[in-house]
């Protein structure tokens, strides 16, 4: 592709944008709950917790259990996510395609920037083959004072890659990221395939999204000149 960049740098979020990981550890996650007396359902499962650090969510979990989810209940969560995730995990249709023709155009320039910690990004972008791309430049909100919705992980990455946080794209799939792209002063395309564990494109505007785009083949033609 012979085109040049749009912006300083592009920010990716990884589950939902670069990894079809949502449905996969939102399954874990219900069976998780309802074993702790949650009867809740799957799609509210997906609309309470998709795009949120489930250590944030201990209060809204007791409320409904009566148990204060603790470090080892989540670290038997990432196990039981980490084997589903190694059994199953997919990428994003065309992301690969696109990742690779966009680090030909931002050389150094690609960063991935998760909520998740950092050994599950890891797992993750080995799965489907695009750790290269991103190793050194892998940034986990976990390791940060605030994650998303706060901008600190946009703010990190940015920061480690020598660029102005306003002159970057951020590509995220969910209103909690979003709203984090924003905060960051970034330019932020919104993800929103037709798929259950997605939002709709609504959803994202309203917290701020400068673009909406449903596939990942169009993704190079809005970051290029």
């Amino acid at each position: 592709m012979d085109s040049s960049p749009k912006y300083a740098a592009v920010l990716f979020d990884c589950d939902g944008v670069l990894v079809d990981s949502e449905r996969l550890t939102n399954t874990v996650l219900w069976e998780m709950l309802n074993e702790l007396g949650w009867q809740i359902s799957r799609e509210e499962c997906i609309s309470r917790f998709v795009g949120k650090m489930l250590r944030d969510e201990a209060d809204v979990i007791e409320k409904h259990t009566g148990v204060r989810i603790d470090a080892e209940w989540l670290s038997h969560f990432r196990e039981r996510r980490n084997v589903a995730l190694e059994a199953s995990l997919e990428a994003i249709p065309g992301i690969a395609e696109a990742v690779r023709d966009l680090d030909a155009i931002y050389p150094g320039l690609l960063a991935c920037a998760s909520s998740a910690d950092r050994p599950k990004i890891h797992l993750q972008l080995q799965k489907i083959g695009l750790f290269d791309v991103f190793d050194g430049r892998i940034f986990s909100g976990m390791e940060l004072p605030h994650s998303k919705p706060a901008p600190d992980v946009y703010l990190a990455a940015a920061a480690a890659l020598g660029v102005d946080p306003t002159e970057t794209a951020v590509i995220e799939d969910s209103p909690t990221g979003v709203t984090a792209g924003v905060a960051a002063g970034a330019h932020v395309l919104g993800f929103c395939p037709d798929s259950p564990v997605h939002q709709r494109p609504e959803a994202l505007e309203v917290v701020g999204a400068h673009e909406i785009f449903t596939a990942m083949d169009q993704l190079p033609g809005l970051l290029i000149r």
